[in-house]
């Protein structure tokens, strides 16, 4: 089984944030390793710098969770998934053709659906509203439901 998870999910899953908890308890049954792309995995960081900015966490504890991040890609929790990204896009102009007006998803929060697409993904995780109706329109089972 493929799992995607989105910014959300895994800033939650490693950071003690309001959705921390809930992160953790999806993971238990899991059987798979989660994927992470370059995309995925640049964004994560990204929003953890960006937590420091915000002075949500230390500058300490952005060097600590980045490490984590780190060695559990390096264990096989989370698995390398590379991309193509014309194909990204491709299926991101389909989704935002049909869906955007509709469900005002932002780009980013395509691109996280159209990547977990590409990638054959069954099984979606996310604590993002807009995210959570796109996904589910586009067929994958999302969770938490």
């Amino acid at each position: 089984m493929v799992v995607y998870a989105d910014t959300s999910y895994l800033l939650s899953l490693y950071t003690n944030d309001a959705h921390h908890a809930q992160a953790i308890t999806l993971l238990k049954p899991l059987k798979a390793p989660l994927v992470l792309t370059p995309f995925q995995r640049y964004e994560v960081r990204n929003a953890i710098r960006l937590q420091v900015f915000r002075r949500d966490i230390k500058p300490h504890e952005e060097v600590s969770v980045l490490h984590e991040i780190e060695q559990d890609a390096q264990a096989g929790f989370l698995r390398a998934e590379t991309l193509v990204w014309g194909d990204v896009f491709e299926q991101a102009e389909k989704l935002s053709s049909e869906f955007t007006a509709k469900l005002g998803t932002r780009g980013m929060d395509v691109l996280h659906v159209a990547t977990a697409m590409v990638i054959g993904a069954q099984e979606f995780f996310t604590f993002d509203l807009r995210q959570k109706a796109l996904a589910t329109k586009a067929g994958l089972k999302v969770l938490p439901a």
